[in-house]
């Protein structure tokens, strides 16, 4: 989910062949690959790559993800730079976090031409750790884990808000990006994607519920950075129980900063209830799990708290919205952009008609 003010329709995304890549990788960053493989990507292209340590079979391989930005947002190196600099910060701090393997040049990022598409785009290319694991949205997940992630959202904002002083992080001031929780009012250009759709009149309640109710009190919430898109694909976990009957999980792997953004703690733990909601089987009360874990390392205000449910229901449509708007203009990445409007429609539903009062006491 990407692009400052641009609307995700101007985003160029990358196309490179498995073969250029591999050229990519040994050209950039002096290394052979041995294996390569796609991976999938809202905006931009990533692949998994495999390279040799050297010292035959036995050296073992290196894994990473090859990165390559899409041409709007390769435009914004200090944004760029910014995310991938709170990454390395995390990782230092103990976070499972990606980390880049710099070039032969020693640099963290670097502008390449692209071979294919219109014109002679540039894009930014980085090669980051490849993180073990599995994403919370490929297993049965339970309570302790949704209460270890609303942990986790609390205490990476407040790493970010209390120790990343890098100069790029003025980059995060992003007044207009889509995907910023505050930015739910600029939906409005968008919701001719859903043409006909029976949900377009829920979607356009929320935007004016969060125009009347959330945007005048945006002042009052406590400001900090969000991670800004905790979703159950970007966080990966690990088995780590003896018995298969009790799996418990414990988190390997944060992905994807490219929602980095300026904003409030209460957005963050907003975006983590509604994406673990999509998940469950009894999505209602996985927000209150996710919530007692922030709750735990950073308890809401009441005017925070009372927030929540429109905050939720915000990124609920701003998910639905984007992910229409974007699948008219990629079709052939439909099936990926609109993995959470399968379950996200009956859950925005179902939480307007049980109200705010009854979801908030499920909380």
């Amino acid at each position: 989910s990407s692009g400052n003010a641009s609307p995700p329709q101007t985003l160029t995304k990358p196309a490179l062949g498995e073969k250029e890549a591999t050229e990519l990788v040994g050209r950039v960053f002096g290394l052979a690959v041995s294996w390569i493989g796609p991976l999938p990507s809202y905006d931009d292209q990533n692949f998994q790559v495999r390279v040799s340590r050297g010292g035959g079979a036995a050296g073992g391989a290196d894994e990473y993800v090859l990165k390559i930005t899409n041409a709007e947002d390769s435009r914004q190196p200090d944004l760029i730079e910014a995310q991938t600099r709170a990454m390395m910060l995390l990782s230092a701090e103990g976070f499972p976090s990606p980390t880049p393997r710099l070039t032969k040049d020693g640099r963290i990022m670097c502008l390449q031409s692209g071979g294919t598409g219109p014109g002679h785009n540039k894009y930014m290319v980085r090669l980051l750790t490849y993180l073990p694991g599995t994403p919370v949205a490929k297993i049965a997940a339970n309570t302790e884990l949704f209460y270890e992630i609303g942990k986790l959202a609390a205490r990476l904002d407040k790493a970010l808000s209390e120790k990343f002083h890098h100069p790029s992080v003025k980059s995060l001031h992003r007044g207009q990006f889509i995907w910023n929780l505050a930015n739910v009012p600029l939906l409005d250009q968008y919701i001719y994607a859903l043409g006909q759709s029976q949900y377009r009149g829920l979607v356009q309640h929320v935007i004016e519920q969060f125009k009347g109710k959330v945007t005048p009190k945006l002042s009052h919430f406590r400001p900090c950075i969000n991670h800004g898109d905790l979703n159950d694909h970007n966080i990966l976990v690990d088995s780590c129980s003896a018995s298969p009957e009790q799996p418990q999980y414990r988190v390997s792997g944060i992905l994807d900063f490219s929602d980095m953004s300026y904003g409030y703690y209460v957005f963050e733990v907003a975006i983590a209830m509604m994406y673990m909601m999509v998940e469950s089987p009894d999505p209602l009360s996985v927000g209150g799990h996710v919530l007692a874990g922030f709750e735990s390392v950073l308890p809401l205000t009441l005017e925070e708290r009372g927030a929540l449910f429109l905050l939720v229901s915000g990124r609920f449509a701003q998910s639905l919205v984007i992910a229409a708007h974007t699948a008219l203009h990629y079709p052939e990445n439909r099936d990926y952009l609109m993995i959470t409007a399968k379950t996200g429609w009956k859950h925005l539903t179902a939480m307007f008609e049980a109200g705010q009062e009854a979801v908030e006491q499920t909380w």
